[in-house]
């Protein structure tokens, strides 16, 4: 496992809440648990410490930075914004073969089942809209905001399933129509959507009790 894995494996702890802010993070413990060497482990800390997710602390080692409600949504809105802007540059030029294309992709994360499964299908609805935007720096500003996601959390909730799938077919609608604004509209509702999920999720767990 590469330390790029094992910094997205740290991530979605951290961003699930699995990782508290102020916990500490063992290297031992995390190499053990991915059965990796120490060595990725130290490289992927020392990335995430430049993402600001982790802190250095003297005598202590790395601790989970702090994380309030308004990161959550702070980085939700960012991804939000240029999704929806890629999302309406797709509307203005679509053909009928890439709605087609999106319409089959749309269809296997609605069927699918296995949270696992949602994921997958879910990313490559969204990389297939990325790619038509023909926005290639934006889309990669994208990629980089939603390393953030952890996507068990949603992937694992039939409510937020049936959201997704309803904001997939306004999307589409959108697409059909040519309607730009509406095709902003929805696509920044469902990454705006996901950051209530998530503080919702975060609340519960108690990761900002006193």
């Amino acid at each position: 496992m590469l330390s790029e894995e094992v910094a997205g494996a740290l991530r979605a702890r951290i961003m699930s809440g699995e990782l508290r802010p102020g916990a500490r993070i063992r290297l031992e413990e995390v190499a053990a648990g991915l059965g990796v060497s120490i060595t990725p482990v130290r490289e992927a800390l020392l990335t995430l410490r430049g993402e600001d997710m982790v802190e250095l602390e003297p005598r202590k080692g790395y601790v989970v930075a702090p994380l309030s409600r308004q990161d959550i949504l702070d980085v939700f809105q960012l991804q939000g914004d240029i999704a929806g802007e890629l999302a309406a540059r797709v509307a203005t030029g679509i053909g009928a073969a890439q709605l087609a294309e999106l319409r089959v992709a749309h269809s296997k994360v609605a069927r699918a089942r296995r949270a696992a499964d949602v994921e997958t299908y879910e990313y490559e609805f969204h990389r297939a809209v990325n790619r038509m935007s023909r926005s290639r720096k934006l889309s990669w500003f994208l990629h980089t905001a939603t390393r953030y996601t952890p996507a068990r959390v949603y992937s694992a909730d039939p409510a937020w399933r049936e959201g997704m799938r309803a904001d997939h077919e306004a999307v589409l609608a959108a697409f059909a129509g040519a309607d730009a604004e509406s095709a902003r509209t929805a696509m920044t509702r469902h990454f705006t959507d996901g950051a209530q999920r998530l503080v919702k999720h975060l609340d519960d767990l108690g990761i900002w009790d006193s």
